[in-house]
């Protein structure tokens, strides 16, 4: 094969999604997309061999499209060594003229364990500055802030075994079901094998919360006293474990007196939670009767200016019942990103040093004779937010971006991109060619002679290191593929600085594998069992043994021969005095109450099969057919008072920004909160970027912002046309834009691209070249045909008998059907009467538009199903026995249930 594969090669690794870490298996296929198949390694405990849409569409993500593949300088193509050269000499010329904390790296939760490694040793350890941070900020900072409070360190006591074993599983702010599809199916098989019950507290009526036990739809911010009146309850129903508190604890009395004075009858939490006193009774005695208990938590708890105070209270109810380090039960932070955790041991963010260490004079002193360094930071740096606000202020002049893409994802994201603009220096490590944060930097030119310096980094399928996952398994992610271009791994540009900077004993590593071990001989020096994080059995291994290395958990000390699965088993915490401390939540409020000009709050967060900013999954025809537009989620009430009608388009706005997103009428949505997902951006959708509406509010210890509850207005968008474009070449963002483009989105489909766009009034006598501009060819080369007074345009560029684009418009609210056109983009030349295919609104022989995709792991759409259902598939089996639908990873089984409830209920 082209890449030097056989077919009878197979290579284990990691998914590069969320905190999960299933194992993968890429085998070489001719016949897949680009010549590999992923499957679900059946050997990997965190998957036993499933995989999510995402996990399996791995394989159509790898092509070489769009790939960064030299370094450039100001836009130029420079070398490696010229590269390099410049960034040195841009931090040590900023250090000498403004100081170490001019200079700051911005990490990311993709990267590896080894990458994240060698930036935190260069700065914190050779550059002086602890400005390391990570979009992880954005994800988890919450819990190990929370976790460290109460336990003394970032630990995450339990596995993912006791998914299986407990009797209660409560999800809070966690919509486990499309954001952690393998670990919903354990849930959901353990409901089904051992009858546990399920209980989903969110706000929305999530996928998660279909066909479980109990649903609480708590209003935005009330968790924190939602689990202090759960506290109360639990001391009253005698379940308060006082042999454990006594023993093993701290600080039971002060946060039992607070949650009394705030939360101390049912009926005061369900005024404060807006839930019924019924349903809160409900949760309070199924939690008070069931000992095995797990607490899982996610973005709704951690996104949150109080996200440390709702972990707090979490953790306070399993502390107070002694539930926890046993099977089946204890608190459970599920984590966002793959390599979280792993940012996290090394010190990836700014509060922290490496191998879970704070920023005490023993810490420092010790981090720094093991690395021998030369200029050991003694504070802690700024956290993300305060640190792109510092890029804004002038007081950070320069910055190293790796892995990531704040211009979209971090909030008040239009203050962000224009800060860019400031930076003396910025240095960004990417796989692809352009987002929206290498578009934000203006050139050199532009910037005054300010530098700016691109690195090919390797991508997923090239890396070569190691993962951790949210039970503390530390997994290989291994390549399979060649390094294309110029592309190098992030440890090694880190290194190679690192050695122009005169510390090339420091980073004189060989590999990856030297890079872990030195990790793993950090964790362990001068540790003796005083800190949770702890790798010493792997301090000495060599290549091979790492290149072999099975999945494993942490702790794992010199002279153990496997991880321990669960910790503070044995009462014993990593404080001080060796208690766990009981802490007192604040009272729980809104960062901002929504207003005349703001009305309804804005929540955030991910959808099924795309994945933050979508350089990678927005690259696969079959993720991007489920939900392919950016949208707001909105209550019927809501969309009634406000004149917005299902599948129109409407305006959010605020002080902060504004995002224009296509209108989806939602019963389970709550009345006075509206739903839109993080993924889109300049890059793929025209005003669909709502980290611009995100306002920079952060939690006062953790920092991690509110993204949850953000005040916005909403308004109707009038929209004329509706239309639809296919084509081979990747479309111009501007070509929409001088258009006038009311809203746009790209998707990638197969053999090309597809955009959706709406426009306002257009002429009917300009329709020719009006189609002409957005296809990118002349007037003359259209086949066309319309119907002015139906308000119907189609039109087509074929060159040579093949299909180089078409577009379809239709008056609104009605959209053009389009499945047809994507093959025929593939299709052989196109002759005779077939070159009018193009033209029809269906394909030739009547077939069925198969409508947006269910089941994206084989395919399946909601036409094949509701037709199914209608000839006598009336359960999910029956439906995954007809159609395969919902048999892989399962996180289309709640959507499949509405259509089997809206076919089967009476007329």
């Amino acid at each position: 094969m082209a890449d030097g594969s056989t077919p009878d090669m197979q290579v284990r690794t990691t998914c590069p999604y969320c905190g999960v870490g299933c194992g993968v298996v890429m085998k070489p296929d001719p016949a897949a997309r680009h010549g590999w198949r992923a499957q679900g390694d059946p050997a990997h405990p965190a998957n036993f061999g499933r995989l999510c849409s995402k996990g399996s569409a791995l394989g159509e993500t790898i092509g070489p499209d769009g790939r960064l593949l030299h370094p450039t300088i100001d836009g130029r193509r420079a070398t490696w060594d010229a590269a390099l050269d410049r960034i040195a000499a841009g931090f040590r010329d900023t250090i000498a003229q403004y100081g170490p904390d001019a200079v700051a790296f911005y990490l990311s939760g993709q990267m590896l364990t080894e990458d994240y490694y060698v930036a935190n040793k260069l700065a914190k350890g050779f550059l002086g500055t602890a400005n390391v941070d990570t979009n992880s900020r954005l994800c988890m900072a919450s819990s190990v802030a929370g976790h460290k409070r109460a336990f003394g360190s970032d630990t995450v006591p339990g596995a993912y075994e006791d998914l299986d074993e407990a009797d209660l599983l409560v999800l809070v702010g966690s919509n486990a079901a499309w954001c952690h599809p393998i670990l919903w199916q354990r849930m959901q098989a353990n409901r089904q094998r051992r009858g546990a019950k399920i209980v989903v507290i969110d706000p929305r009526a999530t996928a998660t919360a279909d066909g479980i036990d109990l649903h609480l739809a708590i209003a935005p911010g009330t968790d924190a006293l939602l689990f202090e009146g759960l506290l109360v309850h639990l001391a009253e129903a005698g379940r308060h474990d006082r042999a454990f508190v006594e023993a093993h604890t701290t600080g039971l009395d002060d946060a039992f007196a607070a949650a009394f004075s705030r939360a101390g009858t049912i009926e005061t939490v369900a005024a404060g939670t807006g839930l019924r006193a019924a349903d809160v009774a409900a949760f309070f005695h199924l939690v008070a009767e069931t000992e095995r208990t797990v607490t899982l938590y996610s973005q709704g708890v951690n996104q949150s200016h109080q996200g440390v105070d709702k972990v707090a209270a979490i953790l306070n109810c399993h502390l107070a019942t002694g539930r926890i380090g046993r099977p089946g039960m204890g608190p459970f932070s599920l984590t966002g990103q793959p390599n979280a955790m792993g940012g996290r041991e090394v010190g990836g963010l700014a509060n922290q040093l490496a191998a879970h260490m704070d920023f005490t004079p023993e810490a420092i002193d010790r981090v720094g004779r093991f690395w021998g360094a030369a200029a050991m930071a003694g504070k802690p740096g700024l956290k993300a937010v305060d640190l792109f606000q510092a890029v804004e202020a002038g007081t950070v002049k320069a910055l190293w971006i790796m892995g990531t893409n704040p211009a979209v994802s971090l909030p008040e994201a239009d203050r962000v991109r224009a800060a860019l603009g400031r930076l003396d220096l910025l240095v960004v490590s990417e796989v692809i060619g352009s987002n929206d944060t290498l578009g934000a930097a203006p050139s050199a030119t532009e910037a005054g002679g300010r530098t700016r310096i691109r690195l090919p980094a390797a991508a997923w399928g090239e890396k070569n290191g190691t993962v951790t996952n949210s039970e503390r398994r530390i997994s290989r992610q291994r390549p399979f593929r060649p390094l294309p271009g110029e592309a190098r791994p992030d440890w090694w540009a880190l290194a190679e600085v690192g050695r122009r900077l005169g510390h090339g004993q420091a980073f004189a590593f060989a590999d990856a594998a030297a890079v872990y071990r030195e990790h793993a001989a950090l964790s362990a020096f001068e540790n003796g069992g005083a800190r949770d994080f702890d790798l010493g059995a792997h301090a000495h291994l060599d290549r091979a043994g790492y290149d072999a290395l099975e999945p494993v958990q942490w702790p794992l000390p010199a002279g153990a021969r496997r991880g321990r699965t669960r910790l503070f088993d044995d009462g014993r915490f990593f404080t001080p005095d060796g208690r766990a401390r009981f802490q007192v939540p604040g009272e729980a409020a809104l960062a901002a109450r929504p207003d005349a000009d703001a009305p309804l709050l804005l929540n955030t967060g991910r959808i099924r099969d795309q994945w933050h900013t979508m350089t990678r999954t927005g690259l696969s025809p079959t993720l991007g057919r489920h939900l392919p537009e950016p949208f707001v989620e909105v209550h019927p009430a809501d969309a009634a008072w406000f004149g917005l009608t299902d599948g129109g388009l409407a305006r959010l706005s605020n002080r902060h920004g504004a995002a224009v997103l296509r209108v989806v009428v939602a019963p389970g949505q709550r009345r006075g909160s509206v739903f839109a997902p993080i993924h889109w951006s300049d890059e793929n959708a025209g005003q669909a970027r709502v980290g611009a509406l995100v306002a920079a509010v952060t939690d006062p210890i953790s920092g991690q912002p509110e993204s949850k509850a953000t005040p916005v207005a909403i308004a109707a968008v009038a929209v004329a046309f509706e239309a639809v474009i296919v084509g081979r070449a990747l479309p111009d963002r501007l070509v929409f834009e001088k258009a006038g483009a009311l809203a746009w989105a790209r998707t990638t489909i197969e053999d090309g691209h597809a955009v959706l766009a709406a426009f306002p009034a257009l002429d009917p006598a300009g329709w020719p070249a009006f189609a002409a501009g957005l296809i990118g060819c002349g007037a003359d080369d259209l086949a066309d045909a319309g119907d002015p007074a139906e308000g119907l345009y189609r039109a087509a560029h074929v060159r040579d008998g093949r299909l180089i684009a078409a577009i379809a418009m239709t008056a609104a609210p009605e959209r053009p059907g389009w499945a047809h056109l994507k093959p025929l983009l593939g299709a052989a030349p196109l002759e005779g009467r077939a070159r009018r295919a193009p033209l029809a609104s269906r394909a030739a022989g009547g077939g069925p538009d198969p409508g947006p995709t269910v089941c994206a792991c084989f395919g399946v759409g909601r036409t094949p199903i509701e037709a199914a259902i209608r000839t006598g598939c009336r359960t999910t089996d029956a439906l995954g026995a007809t159609l395969k639908a919902g048999t892989n990873c399962g996180s289309c089984l709640p959507e499949i249930r509405k259509l089997l409830a809206a076919e089967t209920a009476p007329a």
